[in-house]
């Protein structure tokens, strides 16, 4: 039986969907305002619809974002692992639509270009061996595959590094710590939080479609969501309109690791952690104004 609660959110959740259409010019209500009795109140709208508009679905989306989380992070810590270019300004709003939930962002990490540049992959395959043999046979060793591709195995080191299985998160681990300084030596992955705790629940962003390498993209989301409890991948519009989100869509994804494009926006920066908060389930989905599943998850 359908909860009154589910039933409320789901319908906020498809308002929210509305609202994403509002904001980037494509949903139902960008039509609004159009049709006027004269010329001149015709334009008049033309100039300032769109930006009422695009201020309403900002709002609706704020206004109702606690409904929709229902602090489900409250104890579950969020890391931010931000790709070359990524926005300050979203990481900013990402890192309040957190605490929004009831969470936390346990850090943030700097993915490099060099991390995603297919022509460091000697690098990455090397770096991967050795960080192998150097944990051993340590419990956190035995998450990570010997035999996976280079970037696959180096994704599963990265979330041994700032992820977690458990859902509370917990403590870095001296494998951990190993992990993270071997990275940042090697000049991927940096953080001004050296001892920043785990988090079970990573948020990628794009930023600088030009720096990052789909297929390196890829399989670096594949290792990250093998070592941790979720992750989801979010991009701006434009990503996710002809750019490198497109394209890993095209290609099928990652299973499990939900996409949302439109993340410079409120409705996007809220549906994303709505993506992430069903990643733990194994529910991937594509999610935004591109998305082939909808603005917004309403399960």
């Amino acid at each position: 039986m359908i909860s009154y609660r589910h039933h409320v959110v789901s319908l906020v959740a498809v308002f929210l969907a509305l609202a994403v259409g509002v904001v980037l010019g494509g949903g139902p209500l960008s039509e609004l305002g159009r049709e006027r009795d004269t010329a001149t109140a015709r334009q008049a709208s033309a100039e300032t619809g769109p930006i009422a508009q695009a201020g309403y679905g900002e709002a609706f989306a704020s206004a109702t974002a606690a409904r929709l989380y229902d602090d489900a992070l409250a104890d579950r810590p969020v890391a931010l692992l931000a790709l070359p270019g990524a926005d300050e300004d979203t990481l900013t709003a990402l890192s309040e639509q957190v605490q929004v939930a009831g969470g936390e962002v346990a850090a943030r990490y700097e993915l490099q270009a060099r991390l995603t540049d297919p022509t460091s992959s000697t690098l990455v395959d090397s770096l991967g061996t050795q960080v192998l043999e150097q944990l051993g046979d340590s419990p956190a060793a035995r998450g990570v595959d010997p035999d996976a591709p280079a970037y696959v195995r180096l994704g599963q080191l990265t979330g041994l590094a700032v992820g977690s299985s458990s859902e509370a998160g917990g403590e870095v681990t001296d494998a951990g710590r190993t992990v993270r300084d071997s990275l940042s030596e090697a000049g991927l992955v940096t953080s001004p939080e050296p001892d920043a705790a785990l988090a079970p629940l990573l948020v990628v962003v794009l930023g600088d479609d030009q720096q990052v390498d789909p297929d390196v993209l890829q399989d670096l989301l594949s290792g990250l969501s093998a070592t941790t409890q979720g992750v989801a991948l979010a991009g701006p519009t434009s990503s996710g309109a002809d750019g490198v989100l497109a394209t890993l869509r095209e290609d099928g994804g990652v299973e499990g690791v939900p996409s949302v494009d439109g993340v410079e926006t409120a409705p996007g920066q809220v549906t994303t952690l709505l993506a992430l908060l069903r990643a733990p389930s194994g529910a991937g989905g594509d999610f935004g104004v591109a998305g082939a599943d909808g603005a917004v998850p309403v399960d």
